[in-house]
């Protein structure tokens, strides 16, 4: 779509408008100029996910679009990069007829199978050899767009194959979904295109995360995930599940007055390579073609053993006959088109029996059902428990015990139920009752309004007493290495330990006398507990559990303080201030510290020597030149050590990235720099400067 001079014109093109914006020049006559520029930065980052502006510039240009289309509302187009976004909620989803009707595909699971479908397309077109195109048959959400002289104008789901849900406006929200694409440079009036909705694994990660951090019910798989997304009424929730969109197919097309068809719809590949030349997301860099089924084959086994390796799901390959004029001559069925099938994986699901719930209570209080199954492998790996997360769960699932269940592992994704199998109870199946007091101390449960999760409030409750402790010397807390679960679950049984202050106040001649404890590993079991006393305060906030509280939000409470308690004074309203903190995180936090016990543990804990001072910002308080500005070091540096060069930048408020991205300022190089250097070269961004630079930035000769 974008060749290395048009690239380089739109990253000059993009430079000027950033400088325009940045001075208040921008007039309408800039629109058309955003507009072309925010479209190409979204393919960057969409579609071939190598961004080459920070997202802070990119919303620049798009506030600037978004204020001239408010202020002149008669140059807002259907295809502005700001009208992905819907307002209001959407009332129903009217069902449209696909142009040309969505059909399935015949499935194989073996060798054989291939070689028989080979073996018919031989018969049916008289060839001896056949050319092959091969893709990945993506696990999600099937959708089916209209294209009218370059506009989308309409997104259905598949429905029934025939007829399915109109979901324009869901669609939009969907980045790698353009809002128009130039079919008319091949001669194309209409086109219907087919694809798959899904949320790559990663995405899919964070935002069950986010439900299990507001007690909500996480999604049970990315494939239902994106499905279910299509059809969710409110658009803006729609976005938040940062969808993706593969699309693999052109099933109709019409052509402009006088045209001819172009040759890439001539095959099937061709067509791939046309929808991405268009800046859609096809698999381009993922199909192979081949002629003769031998190296379909191969092809598709060396797929299988990667599949976990993608950043999505898939469920197996799909095999087509490449040539178009072939495929025609080949037909279909009512139920599936004779020149393609797909190719299906071995299965990641298996049906097992429930035997059984136990009740976990977790730090927060939380109490999670876990359903103890008959033994089962799946994709590798035996299941004998899964959590059923919450009342609400079971009765959705209409779970019982001695159900038989539809379970079912994808990728490194935690085992779910998919379903219960109704149809195969014998009447001895038995309803599953919640409790209504905690599992381990026997308090009262409750549940707040708006979460499905029952709680037990007893902060004492020897379950949650436990998971705070094993929270808090846990790895990415305070990191207290040779203390795990088993130790404190051990120690505190024995009664040596009894809350977080004791794990620095442990009687070592008491856990000397314990089987498995040698000199050796108490040492070092200490050695590790004095080192933690000096970890940083966003450690310490992280360690404390403080519900809705993860890494990122505690660092950005610790830079908020000099000292931990002030956030004793620190109002509901100041603390919403902060960035990425909302009403229910900053209602956890002042409750946290406006618990009386809470702050005489913490009071403990300083007596202790823990450090609850914010040193790094007492630190660079004097001359923080660096102050939002990240740095990353690469290569050997002249005179120092990598470790002491960031401690330097950071000593002075600048930020050390991981990687080489548009967030990176500078990357300071030394010998022998590498991959990060070249990749740095790339970003316009990114200043590269040597070591005796970055010491005169910082003020050091």
């Amino acid at each position: 779509m974008y060749n290395s001079e048009s690239t380089r014109e739109q990253q000059r093109l993009t430079t000027e408008l950033l400088k325009k914006q940045s001075t208040g020049s921008l007039t309408k006559k800039d629109i058309d100029s955003l507009r072309s520029a925010l479209r190409f930065h979204e393919h960057r980052y969409y579609i071939l996910n190598d961004p080459l502006i920070a997202d802070y510039e990119y919303d620049q240009l798009y506030k600037a679009v978004e204020k001239i289309e408010q202020e002149n509302p008669s140059l807002i187009s259907s295809d502005s990069p700001t009208q992905r976004v819907a307002k209001g909620l959407t009332k129903d989803f009217p069902t449209v007829q696909h142009l040309v009707p969505m059909l399935s595909l015949d499935n194989s699971y073996n060798a054989d199978d291939l070689n028989d479908f080979d073996r018919k397309a031989k018969e049916l077109t008289g060839l001896s050899t056949i050319e092959y195109c091969v893709e990945p048959k993506f696990d999600g959400g099937s959708i089916s767009l209209v294209y009218e002289n370059d506009l989308l104008t309409r997104g259905a789901t598949r429905g029934n194959g025939v007829e399915g849900d109109e979901v324009t406006t869901n669609i939009k929200q969907i980045r790698s979904v353009p809002l128009s694409a130039k079919f008319s440079s091949y001669g194309l009036q209409q086109v219907e295109i087919r694809g798959e909705v899904l949320i790559n694994k990663n995405n899919f990660a964070l935002y069950n995360e986010k439900l299990a951090e507001q007690g909500l019910t996480p999604l049970a798989n990315p494939r239902n995930a994106a499905a279910g997304t299509l059809r969710i009424k409110d658009p803006n929730e729609a976005a938040k599940r940062n969808l993706e969109a593969f699309v693999y197919h052109v099933s109709y097309f019409s052509l402009a007055k006088g045209k001819k068809i172009p040759a890439e719809l001539t095959t099937h590949s061709g067509s791939l390579a046309m929808l991405w030349e268009l800046g859609f997301r096809s698999p381009q860099k993922e199909k192979k073609v081949f002629r003769g089924i031998g190296a379909v084959i191969k092809y598709c086994n060396e797929f299988e053993a990667k599949r976990d390796d993608l950043p999505y799901e898939i469920d197996g390959m799909v095999i087509k006959v490449n040539e178009i004029e072939l495929q025609d001559k080949m037909g279909m069925t009512s139920h599936h088109p004779r020149w393609a099938i797909a190719y299906k994986f071995k299965a990641r699901q298996a049906t097992t029996q429930l035997l059984d719930v136990e009740y976990q209570v977790g730090r927060t209080g939380a109490v999670t059902p876990v359903a103890k199954l008959k033994p089962v492998a799946v994709g590798g790996v035996t299941v004998s428990s899964i959590s059923i997360h919450n009342e609400e769960y079971i009765k959705e699932k209409d779970l019982r015990i001695g159900d038989a269940v539809l379970i079912e592992r994808a990728g490194d994704v935690i085992p779910q139920i998919v379903k219960s199998l109704p149809d195969t109870r014998t009447g001895k199946e038995k309803k599953i009752v919640f409790p209504a007091t905690c599992p381990v101390c026997n308090s009262k449960l409750f549940k707040e309004e708006e979460e499905a999760v029952w709680r037990c409030i007893n902060i004492e409750c020897p379950a949650q007493v436990v998971e705070r402790i094993i929270h808090f010397v846990s790895k990415d807390a305070m990191d207290i290495r040779g203390f795990g679960d088993a130790n404190v679950r051990k120690f505190y049984e024995l009664g040596l330990l009894k809350d977080i202050p004791g794990v620095y106040q442990l009687d070592y001649a008491k856990i000397a006398k314990q089987e498995g404890f040698k000199e050796r590993s108490i040492e070092n079991l200490k050695s590790a507990i004095e080192k933690s006393i000096q970890q940083p305060l966003h450690r310490l906030i992280y360690a404390l559990g403080i519900r809705f509280v993860g890494e990122t939000t505690a660092k950005t409470l610790a830079q908020a303080v000099n000292h931990l308690f002030d956030f004793k004074k620190i109002s509901l309203e100041d603390l919403q201030n902060l960035e990425d903190i909302g009403p229910k995180v900053a209602g956890s936090i002042h409750h946290f510290f406006s618990n009386k016990n809470n702050i005489e543990m913490l009071e403990q804990l300083e007596r202790l020597g823990l450090q609850l001072k914010n040193q790094k910002k007492e630190h660079t308080a004097a001359g923080s030149n660096l102050q939002g500005q990240t740095f990353l070091f690469t290569g050997t540096l002249p005179t120092l050590k990598r470790s002491d060069a960031e401690a330097m930048a950071e000593a002075n408020g600048g930020q050390i990235l991981s990687g080489v991205s548009t967030k990176l300022n500078y990357l300071v190089v030394g010998e022998d720099a590498g991959s990060k250097l070249e990749k740095a070269k790339k970003i316009n961004t990114v200043r590269i400067i040597s070591e005796a630079e970055f010491l005169q930035i910082i003020g050091k000769k």
